[in-house]
C-alpha cells in the first residue's frame, strides 16, 4: 500500500513481528516522483474490520498550519492495494438517463466550510476512511483475487469515555452494530492542541469483474462528453487553411502555365518565368546547415521512439499495472533509436558536400539531450531545495548520464558512421553556383507579419480546446469541492 501523509506512519513491522519491505521503484517511477511507502492500514483478505484506530495526534500550531495549507492546495492522499490505485466513487446525478459511477483517484486531505456569521473558514480533515475491497472468486477454486479498491472519506470528531489508552473504545462508532455515526457527530475541525483520531473501516464485496479486466474501470474517461464544438472548429480551421493554400497554388500555377503556353506560341525561345526560376536554388544548402542536420537527426530519433512505443502499447507490453513502465520504455527507446538519428544526420550532412561527420554526429548526440538535461537538472535542484519527495536522487541522475554518454552517444556515432559510408543523396535538379537575387517583397510577405498571421489560427484552435478542458475541470471541481493535488 502507498500512503504519504506525515501524520500517521507505519511501525515498520507486520503482524507477527515480520519487518515490512518497501517496494523498489523502477526508473520511470523515480523520474515521475512516485515514492512507495508502507502505510499503517492493515488488511486481511475477506476479513472485515470496523473502526480500527490508526493513530491519535495532537497538532501544534505548526502542524495545524501545515494541515490547512494542504487543504488550501487541494492535496490528495494516494494509496495502492495489490497494485490497484485507490479511487473514490462518484455517482452521477440521478436525473441523467445514463447515470453511472465514475472514479476519482485518491481522496482529499480535507475541505473548507463556511457558515453565516463566521469570520473565517473552518478546516475539516478527513480522518475516517471506509475502504471497500472488491474481489472476484474463481468458480473452480476457493481462491479470490482483488479487482477493486474504493474509499469513502469522512470527517468525524471521535469521542471516547475516560482517559486515552491503547484499549480505548470509541463511542462514535460501534463495531458490533457495524455503523459509523458520521452524519450525527460533528466533523473534525483542525485546531491547535485539539486531538485528532484517525480511524478506518474495511469491507469486502464480491464482484463479477474478472481479474484480467480489473483495469477497465480505471481506464474509462472521467468525462464522456465529446467536445463536438472543438472538433468542428479544428476541422473547419484545417479545411480553411488547406483550401486557402490550394487556391493560391492553383492560381499561381495556372498563371505560370498560361505564360509558358503563350511564349511557346509567340516565340521559339522559351524564357524561364515563375516557378522555373526557383529550380536552381531550391536545394541550395541553408545558412545553418549543421543545425538543420542536428534537428533532422533528433527528429528521426524522437519519431522512432514514439512509433516503437505505440507498437509496444498496441501489442500489450505497456500495461497500466506496471507503474512507471511507459516512462522507462520511452527513455530506453530514445537511447536505442540514437543509431537512426545518427544515420539520418550524416546522410543529410553528406548531401551538403561536407565531410566532417564526427563533429556533426557529436552535436546530434549532445545538443538536444543536453538542453533537456540542463533544464531537468535546474528544475530538480529547485524541488530538491524544497525537500520534495518528487526530487530525483543523484544516483538516478548518474544513471541517466550513464545511459546518455555510454549508450546513446556511441549508438549515434555507429549510425553516423554507417550513414556517412552510404552514397550522398542526389538532388533531382542541379543547383546554381551563384544564388539568385531575391527581389523586394511586399510588407505583408515579411517574416514578422507572416508569423503573426500564421499563428493566429492554430492558437485559436488550441485556445478553444483548452478553454473547454478547463471549463470541464472547473465543473468537476465544484462538484467535488476541490481540484487535484497530490501528496
Amino acid at each position: 500500500m502507498l500512503l504519504l501523509p506525515p501524520w500517521c506512519r507505519s511501525t515498520g513491522f507486520l503482524q507477527g513481528g515480520y519487518p515490512e519491505v518497501d517496494s523498489a521503484e523502477n526508473l520511470g517511477e523515480v523520474l515521475r516522483g512516485d515514492r512507495i511507502e508502507n502505510s499503517p492500514y492493515e488488511f486481511k483478505m475477506r476479513v472485515p474490520r470496523m473502526c480500527n484506530i490508526v493513530c491519535r495526534i495532537i497538532p501544534n500550531e505548526r502542524t495545524s498550519r501545515e494541515f490547512k495549507q494542504k487543504i488550501d492546495d487541494e492535496y490528495q492522499v494516494n494509496m495502492i492495494l495489490d497494485n490497484l490505485p485507490l479511487v473514490v466513487p462518484i455517482t452521477k446525478s440521478e436525473q441523467e438517463q445514463d447515470s453511472h459511477v465514475q472514479y476519482h483517484h485518491g481522496y482529499f486531505v480535507g475541505h473548507k466550510v463556511w457558515y453565516a456569521g463566521m469570520k473565517e473558514d473552518r478546516y475539516l480533515i478527513n480522518n475516517h476512511l471506509t475502504f471497500t475491497v472488491k474481489f472476484h472468486k474463481d468458480p473452480e477454486f476457493e481462491y479470490a483475487r482483488i479487482v477493486g479498491f474504493e474509499v469513502k472519506p469522512f470527517s468525524v470528531k471521535h469521542q471516547y469515555d475516560g482517559e486515552w489508552s491503547d484499549d480505548t473504545r470509541l463511542t462514535t462508532c460501534d463495531p458490533h452494530a457495524k455503523k459509523l455515526v458520521a452524519g450525527v457527530d460533528p466533523p473534525q475541525e483542525i485546531e491547535d492542541k485539539k486531538e485528532i483520531i484517525f480511524t478506518y473501516d474495511v469491507e469486502f464485496q464480491e464482484s463479477d469483474v474478472k481479474w484480467a479486466s480489473r483495469w477497465d474501470t480505471y481506464l474509462l474517461m472521467p468525462d464522456d462528453q465529446i467536445h463536438w464544438f472543438s472538433i468542428v472548429n479544428s476541422l473547419m480551421i484545417v479545411l480553411f487553411l488547406s483550401g486557402m493554400v490550394a487556391m493560391i497554388m492553383l492560381r499561381t500555377l495556372y498563371r505560370d502555365i498560361s505564360n509558358y503556353n503563350k511564349q511557346e506560341e509567340e516565340s521559339k525561345f522559351e524564357q524561364e518565368t515563375g516557378w522555373k526560376l526557383l529550380h536552381g536554388d531550391v536545394f541550395r544548402p541553408p545558412v545553418n546547415s549543421d543545425l538543420l542536420c542536428v534537428y533532422v537527426g533528433s527528429g528521426v530519433q524522437f519519431s522512432g521512439m514514439i512509433l516503437a512505443a505505440m507498437i509496444f502499447a498496441l501489442l500489450g507490453f505497456l500495461s497500466p499495472s506496471n507503474r512507471g513502465g511507459l516512462m522507462t520504455a520511452l527513455l530506453l527507446l530514445w537511447v536505442l533509436m540514437a543509431v537512426f538519428g545518427g544515420y539520418a544526420t550524416t546522410r543529410l550532412y553528406k548531401s551538403f558536400k561536407k565531410s566532417n561527420w564526427k563533429t556533426i554526429t557529436l552535436k546530434t548526440g549532445v545538443m538536444f539531450p543536453g538542453v533537456i538535461f540542463v533544464m531537468f537538472f535546474i528544475l530538480n535542484a529547485l524541488i530538491w531545495g524544497e525537500k520534495s519527495s518528487g526530487a530525483v536522487p543523484f544516483s538516478t541522475m548518474f544513471a541517466l548520464v550513464f545511459l546518455w554518454f555510454c549508450i546513446s552517444v556511441p549508438l549515434v556515432f555507429a549510425g553516423g558512421y554507417i550513414g556517412f559510408r552510404k552514397p550522398a543523396i542526389e538532388n533531382p535538379v542541379k543547383t546554381n553556383k551563384i544564388p539568385r537575387q531575391i527581389p523586394e517583397q511586399p510588407w505583408y510577405t515579411r517574416s514578422t507579419f507572416s508569423i503573426l498571421i500564421g499563428g493566429v489560427l492554430p492558437f485559436g484552435a488550441v485556445f478553444i480546446e483548452l478553454f473547454f478542458i478547463l471549463t470541464s475541470i472547473c465543473c468537476v471541481v465544484k462538484i467535488m469541492n476541490g481540484g487535484g493535488g497530490r501528496i
